[in-house]
C-alpha cells in the first residue's frame, strides 16, 4: 500500500550548532529598548511546499535541504526549542520574488531530474500554480508582553514585502505549531481594456498625471508622473487621432516620458542654454576631449547605451556603468538594493551585444544609524517609515547578496552619513563589464535590431512587482508612493541567464540587438530597440507570467527582475531557444520588430495600442526653465585654536564619514573571479582605500583602477566648487593607486532635490557647468552617466507635522581607468621605516564643509561653518598627477594616499594604521597659506597627496617633482607611534598607533 501523499508539507530545519545568525539578529535587536528583556533567541528555516509528495519523496527532499553536520529536521511537525515565550513566523506576502523558496523549487527538480534518469522513472516537475515558499521561525525566550513583542516583530519584518505571523508558546503547543501558508496570489480572471476620458478640466489632467487613471471603485492606479503641460500635449495628439486613449496608451507614454527615463530637466532649456545641460556641459565636454586627443581617444561608446565604453587593450572593451535606486530603496531597503545591483548588471550585459560583468561597485548615503526619529507618510502616525539603521543594514544585504551570489567581485565603494538622508537613503550601484572588441568579425558595441527580427524576452517571468518603478521614481516620496513599485532581484536566476548570453549564444551571431528590461519594464525595452528598426507588433497575451489575471498595462509596464528583451532573426529562433533550455532560461516570442513607424501592441488580436514612435520618443513638449540664484546661509565663526590635537584626531577616527567601514567590505566578494589587485582593505592595519585595482584578463598584466569623489558636504556653500572637489578626487585617488591621467575616464551621478524649485535648478546648474570646466581642464572624458532628480521625502515627524526632507545636492563623480601593469599599483600603507614621507599638492585656509568643522558643530551644539570653501587648482593639479604617474613608472614610490576628509591629519593616522608602522612629521614647510595649526591639519585642500618614497630614490623623486608644490616632511620609524610637530618644532600631536587602531575600528564593530 503507498503512503498517502499530501498536498502542503511543511520540513522546518533547525541549526544542532551554535547558530552565528541567530547572534547576529540578537545584536541587530540591541537598538530596541526591550533587549535586554530578551534571553534566547533560535531560529528554525521553513520550506512550505505546495505539492502533493509521497512520505518517501518528502523525506529524500528534506535530505536535499538539510545538512546533517550542523542541521535537524523535520517533516510536518514542529520542531521548536524547550524554553521560548513567543514564536515570531516571517514570509513573503503574495507575488514578492521568493529566491530562498525559487532556488529550493529548481533544486528539487534538479534532483528528481536526476533520479529519473537514473531509475528510468518520470520526470518531476512543478505547475505554474505549484511552488516551494520559504520562510523562517524566530523563536524569543523572555519575559515579553503582547505589545512588546508587536514591537520587536516590526523591527523584524517589512510589511511592504513581508507578513508576520506571532504566537505564545500557549498557543503554539495548541496549534501544533505554526499554521501553514500559501502566499499565492489571487486575481479577478477578466481582463478589461479601458479607454481614458481625456476631454476634461486641466484640474482633473492634473489628477491624471499626478495620482493616475481612476478605477471603477474610485480609487487610481498610480503616479504617472505626467504634468500639465504633458497631459494637454497627450491630450492633443489622440484629439488629432479622434479618439481617447487606451490605459495602456496612457501608462506606456508615462514610462517613456518619465524624468527617470528621459532626463527632461537635464533635457530641456534652462535659462540661456537653449541645449539643455546634459548637451551643453556634459557631452560637449567629452567631445572637446576626445577631438583634442586624436589619434589617443581610448573612448568607443559613449552615452548612447546601456554603459559607456573604453579600450582596454588590442583584444577588449572596457564597459562601466553607474545607476542609483534611491526610492525603491526607501520602501524596501533590500528589494531597492538588490534590484539596483543586479539591474546595473543588465545594463552591462545589455551593452552593445553583451559584456560579461566582472566587477561591482556601490555607494551608500545614509542618515545615521542610530537616529532614532520616526517618520510617517500618512497623517495620524499612519504608514511609518523603516528606521535608519533598518535602511543601512538592508541596503548593505541587498548589494551583498546581488553581488555576491552573481559571482562578481565587489571591491570598490563608499559610504557618506548626513541626517538629510533620513527620509531617502542614496543607494549608488556600477558595473564594470569586459566584451572582446570584435565579435564574428564586427565592432561588438554595434547593435541594430532589423525589422522582421522576432521581439524576443528571456528570463524571469512577469508579476505586479514594479509596477510604476519608473514614474514614482521621478517625484518625491510621500503617502501616495505605491507599494507595487518595490521589487526583489533574483540574481541565481539572473546568473544563469548571463552566463547563456554571454559564454555561449552571443558569439554564434544569433541575434542583433539586446537590452534589458529596467524602468518600464516592456514598455521602454521594446519601444528603445524599436527606434533601431523603426516600429514594432506586440502580442502581449503571450509574454509568460507569474500568475494569471495581470490586466494587459500592468503586464505592459512591469519591472519585475531578470528579463532581456532581444531582436532575433527568424532563422536564428530554433538553435537561440535550444541553448536557453539548456541553461534552464525561458525565452519566449512576444512579437516582431518592423518598419511601420508606429509601436502596436495587441491582446488576444484585440489591438490595445497603436502610438506613432516619433510621438512616444519625441512628442514630449519642451519645457524652458529659469533658475534663481541660491543664497549661502551666513553663519558666525569664531574658532579659537584647539589645545588638544591628538584627543581630536582620536574622536575624528571614530566619525562615520572617517571611520573604518569594514563592516560593509568583508560581506562583499572581492576575490571571486580572481582579479584582485589592490583590495577594499589595504595593510595589516586593514584601511578602508579610495580606489582598487583589478585584473580583468587573467593572461594579461593590464589593470582597472577604480575610483570616486563625492562632496555632499559643500553643495551648501557652493554647487560649483563641490562638483570641482568630485571630479578632483575621483581623480586624485585613482592617480595615487597608480593611475595614468591620460586614459581615465570619468561618469557622472546627479541625486538632486526639488528640482523644480528655481534654486536648486541654479545650483544644478553651476555643478554641471564645473563638470564642463573641471573635465576640459583634467582632460577626463565622460562616458556614462545618470540623475535622479526628486530625493525628497514629504510626510509626518514625531509629532505629526508635516515635514519636508530633502538630500544634499549629491553628485558622484567615478572614474576609470587602466594600468598597463598591475604590479606598479600603489597601496596606502607605509612599508619600511627610515621610508621618506612627502606632502604633494597646497594646504589653504579652506576648512568650510570640513569633517573638522562638522565636529566642531557637533560639540558647539551650533553651525560652524567658516568661509573659504575648497577650490581646484585644475591646470596645476593636472601637471602634479602627470609627474606622479612618471614616478610611480619608474617605480619610485612605495605608498601613496589622497588627501580626503579630515584632512592632512587623518590622511597620515590611516596611512601609519594600514602599515602599523609609526612616523614623524614637521609641518614646517608644507606648500599653500595657512594661518594656524588645526587649517595645516584638517583643511581638506585638493590636489594632495601623501607619499612615501626610499631613501635611495630621494633624489630622482625630487627631480621629476621640481616644478610641482611639494615638501619633504618627515620619516617613517618602526617605532609605533604618530608624532607631529610644527614649524617652531613644538610636539602636537604623539599618538600610539594601537590606540589610534582600535578608535578607527571602533565605531561599527558591533555591526
Amino acid at each position: 500500500m503507498k503512503a498517502p501523499r499530501s498536498m502542503i508539507n511543511r520540513i522546518e530545519i533547525t541549526p544542532i550548532i551554535p547558530d552565528a545568525r541567530a547572534k547576529l539578529k540578537l545584536k541587530q535587536l540591541k537598538s530596541l529598548e526591550i533587549s535586554k528583556k530578551i534571553i534566547n533567541l533560535w531560529l528554525t528555516d521553513v520550506y512550505t511546499i505546495d505539492k502533493a509528495f509521497s512520505i518517501g519523496k518528502l523525506q529524500k527532499i528534506t535530505q536535499l535541504l538539510t545538512n546533517p553536520v550542523i542541521q535537524t529536521a523535520s517533516i510536518n511537525k514542529s520542531f521548536a526549542p524547550n524554553h521560548f515565550t513567543w514564536a515570531v513566523e516571517i514570509g513573503f506576502l503574495p507575488g514578492v520574488t521568493d529566491n530562498v523558496g525559487s532556488t529550493a523549487k529548481e533544486s528539487i527538480e534538479d534532483f528528481f531530474r536526476t533520479q529519473s534518469h537514473t531509475n528510468s522513472g518520470k520526470r518531476l516537475k512543478f505547475s505554474q500554480k505549484e511552488g516551494v515558499y520559504f520562510s523562517q521561525i524566530i523563536y524569543i525566550q523572555g519575559n515579553l508582553s503582547i505589545k512588546e513583542v508587536e514591537i520587536l516583530t516590526s523591527s523584524l519584518f517589512n510589511p511592504l514585502i513581508q507578513r508576520a505571523n506571532v504566537k505564545s508558546y500557549r498557543q503554539f503547543k495548541k496549534d501544533k505549531g505554526m499554521n501553514a501558508f500559501i502566499p499565492k496570489v489571487k486575481l479577478r480572471k477578466k481582463v478589461e481594456i479601458d479607454k481614458v476620458n481625456l476631454n476634461v478640466s486641466d484640474e482633473e489632467l492634473i489628477t491624471i498625471g499626478k495620482q493616475g487613471i481612476a478605477n471603477k471603485n474610485g480609487g487610481r492606479r498610480g503616479p504617472l508622473s505626467l504634468s500639465l503641460g504633458y497631459m494637454k500635449t497627450i491630450q492633443a495628439y489622440f484629439k488629432k487621432k479622434k479618439r481617447q486613449p487606451t490605459d495602456i496608451e496612457l501608462e506606456s507614454i508615462a514610462q517613456t516620458w518619465s524624468e527617470h527615463c528621459k532626463h527632461t530637466i537635464f533635457a530641456d532649456p534652462v535659462d540661456e542654454i537653449e541645449n539643455g545641460l546634459f548637451k551643453t556641459y556634459i557631452k560637449n565636454a567629452t567631445e572637446k576631449i576626445r577631438k583634442s586627443k586624436k589619434g589617443k581617444d581610448f573612448c568607443v561608446s559613449v552615452f548612447k547605451d546601456n554603459s559607456g565604453a573604453i579600450i582596454f587593450d588590442e583584444n577588449y572593451l572596457i564597459t562601466d556603468k553607474v545607476e542609483t535606486h534611491n526610492s525603491p530603496s526607501a520602501l524596501d531597503p533590500f528589494g531597492g538594493a538588490i534590484t539596483g545591483i543586479v539591474g546595473v548588471n543588465r545594463d552591462t550585459i545589455g551593452f552593445g551585444l553583451g559584456a560579461k560583468p566582472i566587477i561591482n561597485r556601490y555607494g551608500f548615503c545614509f542618515a545615521d544609524p542610530k537616529d532614532k526619529n520616526d517618520l510617517y507618510k500618512g497623517v495620524n502616525f499612519t504608514q511609518k517609515m523603516l528606521s535608519a539603521r533598518r535602511i543601512m543594514d538592508g541596503v548593505i544585504e541587498g548589494v551583498n547578496v546581488g553581488g555576491n551570489c552573481s559571482g562578481i567581485p565587489t571591491p570598490q565603494g563608499f559610504v557618506f552619513f548626513d541626517k538629510r538622508y533620513r527620509g531617502k537613503p542614496l543607494v549608488f550601484v556600477g558595473t564594470l563589464g569586459l566584451i572582446p572588441r570584435k565579435i564574428n568579425k564586427k565592432d561588438s558595441h554595434k547593435k541594430k535590431a532589423s525589422p522582421g527580427d522576432l521581439i524576443v524576452i528571456i528570463g524571469g517571468r512577469v508579476g505586479l512587482d514594479g509596477i510604476h518603478g519608473a514614474t514614482f521614481s521621478s517625484e518625491a516620496m510621500d503617502s501616495g508612493s505605491p507599494m507595487g513599485a518595490v521589487q526583489i532581484g533574483d540574481p541565481i536566476t539572473q546568473k544563469k541567464l548571463s552566463d547563456a548570453v554571454i559564454k555561449e549564444v552571443r558569439d554564434k551571431n544569433l541575434y542583433t540587438s539586446i537590452t534589458d528590461n529596467g524602468a518600464g519594464g516592456l514598455s521602454c525595452s521594446v519601444a528603445e530597440m524599436a527606434k533601431e528598426s523603426g516600429g514594432c507588433e506586440v502580442q502581449l497575451e503571450k509574454v509568460p507570467l507569474k500568475y494569471s489575471g495581470l490586466i494587459p498595462w500592468q503586464v505592459w509596464i512591469s519591472e519585475s527582475q531578470e528579463r532581456m528583451t532581444l531582436a532575433i532573426p527568424p532563422k536564428n529562433w530554433v538553435r537561440f531557444k535550444k541553448i536557453m533550455d539548456k541553461h534552464g532560461v525561458e525565452a519566449t516570442i512576444i512579437g516582431t520588430f518592423t518598419d511601420s513607424g508606429k509601436c502596436i501592441v495587441s491582446f488576444n488580436q484585440q489591438t490595445i495600442m497603436d502610438v506613432d514612435m516619433d510621438f512616444l520618443h519625441n512628442g514630449l513638449p519642451i519645457r524652458p526653465m529659469r533658475t534663481k540664484k541660491y543664497k549661502i546661509p551666513k553663519f558666525t565663526v569664531n574658532i579659537p585654536e584647539p589645545t588638544d590635537y591628538g584627543r581630536i584626531i582620536f574622536e575624528l577616527l571614530t566619525r562615520p564619514n572617517i571611520t573604518s567601514y569594514s563592516f560593509i567590505s568583508t560581506q562583499y566578494d572581492h576575490e571571486v573571479q580572481g582579479g584582485s589587485v589592490l583590495k577594499p582593505l589595504q595593510g595589516r592595519g586593514r584601511v578602508n582605500a579610495d580606489a582598487c585595482v583589478v585584473k580583468p584578463v587573467f593572461n594579461s598584466i593590464k589593470g582597472v583602477v577604480l575610483s570616486q569623489g563625492c562632496y555632499p558636504n559643500l553643495s551648501d556653500y557652493d554647487t560649483y566648487q563641490m562638483a570641482a572637489s568630485c571630479i578632483d578626487t575621483a581623480i586624485r585617488n585613482a592617480v595615487a593607486a597608480g593611475a595614468n591621467i591620460e586614459y581615465l575616464a570619468l561618469l557622472d551621478n546627479f541625486c538632486w532635490c526639488s528640482s523644480d524649485k528655481p534654486e536648486r535648478l541654479w545650483q544644478l546648474k553651476k555643478a554641471t557647468k564645473a563638470c564642463y570646466d573641471y573635465a576640459t581642464a583634467f582632460q577626463t572624458p565622460f562616458i556614462s552617466g545618470k540623475d535622479s532628480m526628486f530625493n525628497d521625502f514629504k510626510g509626518f515627524d514625531k509629532n505629526g507635522k508635516p515635514i519636508k526632507i530633502s538630500v544634499p545636492p549629491t553628485l558622484l563623480i567615478s572614474s576609470l581607468g587602466v594600468i598597463d601593469d598591475v604590479s606598479k599599483a600603489i597601496s596606502i600603507d607605509v612599508k619600511f621605516p627610515g621610508d621618506l614621507i612627502y606632502i604633494i599638492g597646497e594646504t589653504h585656509d579652506e576648512l568650510t564643509g570640513s569633517e573638522y568643522y562638522a565636529y566642531l558643530s557637533d560639540q558647539e551644539k551650533k553651525r560652524v561653518a567658516g568661509i573659504n570653501i575648497p577650490r581646484v587648482n585644475a591646470f596645476q593639479n593636472r601637471k602634479l598627477y602627470k609627474t606622479i604617474y612618471q614616478c610611480i613608472k619608474e617605480n619610485l614610490i612605495a605608498s601613496a594616499v589622497s588627501v580626503g576628509r579630515g584632512g592632512l591629519a587623518i590622511a597620515m593616522v590611516k596611512k601609519c594604521i594600514a602599515g602599523m608602522l609609526g612616523a614623524k612629521i614637521n609641518l614646517e614647510s608644507i606648500p599653500g597659506t595657512v594661518s594656524q595649526n588645526d587649517n595645516l591639519l584638517f583643511s581638506e585642500s585638493q590636489g594632495r597627496i601623501l607619499i612615501t618614497v626610499a631613501t635611495r630614490n630621494k633624489k630622482r623623486f625630487e627631480k621629476i617633482m621640481a616644478d610641482v608644490p611639494k615638501s619633504l616632511i618627515g620619516k617613517v620609524f618602526e617605532k609605533p607611534n604618530l608624532e607631529i610637530n610644527t614649524n617652531s618644532n613644538v610636539r602636537l600631536v604623539n599618538i600610539n598607533l594601537a590606540k589610534a587602531y582600535q578608535a578607527y575600528h571602533s565605531t561599527y564593530k558591533d555591526y
